[in-house]
């Protein structure tokens, strides 16, 4: 039998949930980070949906998937992507550019 641990380390003096939600705000962060996408290009909310006022440009990337909770305000190009597919709570407001 194989044991496998995990170790998940929080900050001190918060409680175990609010150091997660932070852990996670930091993987949102470093994805933006990993696209060239400027934190003042999006906002992260505290339930940790994202909200992007203006359109996102992903054509030609090596993008594979899209966050949970993305609602973006204006056009998402996704055409020459590796995305076959979309996450539910997906929110566009403007057309979507994706050649599926």
């Amino acid at each position: 039998m194989k044991i496998v641990r995990e170790h998940i380390e929080f900050e001190r003096g918060l409680e175990p949930k609010q150091a997660l939600s932070l852990g996670k705000r930091a993987l949102i962060k470093k994805w933006f980070d990993d696209l060239g996408i400027s934190s003042n290009q999006y906002t992260i909310n505290a339930d940790l949906s994202i909200e992007v006022e203006g359109s996102l440009d992903f054509e030609g990337t090596q993008i594979t998937s899209l966050p949970d909770n993305l609602s973006v305000g204006r056009g998402l190009w996704l055409k020459g992507t590796q995305i076959t597919s979309l996450p539910d709570n997906l929110s566009v407001r403007g057309m979507i550019y994706k050649d599926f």
